[in-house]
């Protein structure tokens, strides 16, 4: 019914309605559905424009406080659709929804100013509950946890939301904010993608170091513009923390506590969205190197004191294969960690050069993958002109078509670095945007390192051996890069090479040379 890329239609089956077609949302509107959907959002559905920009301004929705606008967004194709089956990136029918009002909005884009996007708005009516998504036992609906608290309605219950690994220190904060509350039962809402386990292992493997009055529960809460990303987690702003608000007064908690690390969550400006359960903030803890144990920090003298490493230090001891200090966390956290977090040595990666025509980048990336190799990593060379005779054969030089063909290396080498091996790739890239969806591609299973071979233009043409440039200049060659469209140079490049003077041999030995530094590659070749 549905086909392979999350788009199809169903048949209207005689009754005389319009038939309905299908939608695969994207990762936060299928995280909003699935809160309408187990009613943990008390919405019907998809907000109209005048309901979306309500809440964006002023934090109100038709039934009271909301924080976050619940949007669907739809290609130009389906912008005229009156039914819309929405279904799982599996093709797996979740919902329906009827069309109530169609609108647009404006939001920026890469390197591109404003994008113009079509959202429709309406109730949706479950069609199946959802069968995929990860830890998907452990999604259980707020009823059911509203339920097994039926003996006791009136106890308190502190939601713990956490994206994070809970370690000594959250733990002890979690344990006094409950003792603080009357003893209060304890929920841990485990914030993970749909499609990822991302950390929630790791903060699964906290559950017997708590009493046995704490419940773990997994959910995916949409993230606002505020939300920031960061290697261990991010900071929340205070929408996030407003909207986790409502979710966890959803599974009958009465306070809430957000785990943030040091990425900090805005509780002060979460409460003035309303959020319908009381916002506690845990006293601080510090390390007492005195008495070797955590404590209150009021209690510890300052000089006693040992800060909690930041995350991207702990990501660092991970990237290099150290394990985590005992004091700083549990054994069984790390070891997950160390898992789920593995030494860069033995961890995927994908390398993207980017460059104009002629600038280098499959000189030097033939030669990083020759270093690569010799250091006894698995590693695939996907050079631009290859791929085009063989992945991309087919498409055009045309802007849509370039986009396409950075895509399907993008998607190659996120599966290459899913299983643990090492891509180059070495395609002109000349947009942001394209190179940013490949950089969020490879980042769901490993990590990414990007190089830009500045080479300047007029470099680029007196080096031109298939005599591209000149073609291009007489106009033979339409939409060429540098010369009739742009090359938009990268703001986020880890590593740029100028290769003017220089003999690409010591551009890939730099390149190496980075990666040594940053843990991926041994110290030394075999």
């Amino acid at each position: 019914m549905v086909s392979g890329n999350g788009w199809g239609r169903t048949p209207g089956g005689g009754s005389g309605r319009p038939e309905a077609r299908v939608l695969t949302p994207d990762q936060d509107e299928l995280a909003h559905l699935e809160l309408i959907l187990n009613g943990a959002c008390p919405l019907p559905g998809f907000m109209t424009r005048e309901q979306a920009a309500s809440v964006d301004s002023d934090g109100r929705s038709p039934g009271g406080a909301w924080p976050v606008p619940v949007t669907l967004t739809v290609p130009e194709h389906l912008a005229d659709a009156e039914r819309l089956v929405l279904a799982d990136p599996e093709g797996f029918p979740l919902a329906e929804l009827t069309v109530t009002e169609r609108w647009e909005s404006s939001a920026p884009d890469h390197g591109e100013g404003r994008v113009e996007r079509r959202h429709v708005a309406g109730d949706v009516a479950l069609a199946n509950p959802p069968m995929g998504g990860v830890l998907r036992k452990l999604r259980v609906p707020p009823a059911e946890v509203r339920g097994q608290r039926e003996l006791s309605p009136d106890h308190p219950l502190l939601a713990v939301v956490t994206d994070r690994p809970l370690h000594h220190r959250a733990l002890h904060q979690i344990r006094d904010r409950a003792k603080a509350l009357g003893h209060a039962d304890v929920l841990v809402m485990v914030d993970a993608p749909l499609e990822d386990e991302g950390l929630a292992p790791a903060v699964l493997a906290a559950e017997p170091l708590l009493s046995a009055h704490t419940r773990f529960v997994v959910c995916t809460l949409p993230r606002s513009a505020a939300r920031s990303e960061g290697p261990l987690g991010g900071r929340w702003g205070a929408r996030d923390v407003a909207m986790a608000g409502h979710v966890a007064a959803a599974y009958g908690a009465t306070h809430m506590m957000v785990e943030a690390g040091p990425a900090g969550a805005d509780v002060e400006g979460a409460k003035a969205l309303e959020p319908p359960v009381a916002l506690v903030a845990p006293e601080p803890w510090s390390y007492d190197t005195a008495s070797a144990m955590w404590r209150p920090s009021e209690e510890v003298p300052e000089e006693a004191r040992r800060a909690e490493p930041d995350d991207a230090e702990v990501a660092a001891e991970l990237a290099h294969g150290r394990e985590l200090a005992a004091w700083f966390t549990p054994a069984r956290v790390g070891a997950e960690l160390a898992r789920l977090r593995p030494a860069r040595t033995r961890r995927g990666l994908t390398l993207l050069f980017t460059g104009l025509s002629g600038s280098g980048k499959s000189t030097i990336a033939q030669r990083v993958r020759e270093g690569i190799n010799r250091a006894g990593r698995t590693v695939t060379l996907l050079d631009g002109d290859v791929v085009r005779l063989m992945l991309s054969k087919g498409l055009t030089f045309s802007r849509e078509d370039r986009e396409m063909n950075v895509r399907r290396i993008g998607y190659v080498a996120s599966e290459i670095t899913r299983h643990g091996g090492v891509a180059v790739c070495a395609p002109i890239a000349p947009y942001a945007r394209s190179r940013a969806e490949v950089r969020a591609m490879v980042e769901e299973y490993g990590d990414f390192f990007l190089v830009h071979v500045a080479t300047p233009l007029e470099v680029c043409e007196e080096r031109d051996r298939k005599g591209l440039y000149a073609k291009a200049r007489a106009g033979e060659i339409p939409e060429f890069t540098g010369v009739s469209d742009p090359y938009e140079e990268p703001t986020d490049a880890d590593m740029v090479i100028h290769t003017v003077g220089e003999d690409p041999h010591e551009s890939a030995a730099r390149v190496l040379a980075a990666l040594r530094e940053g843990g991926w590659l041994p110290d030394k070749d075999r």
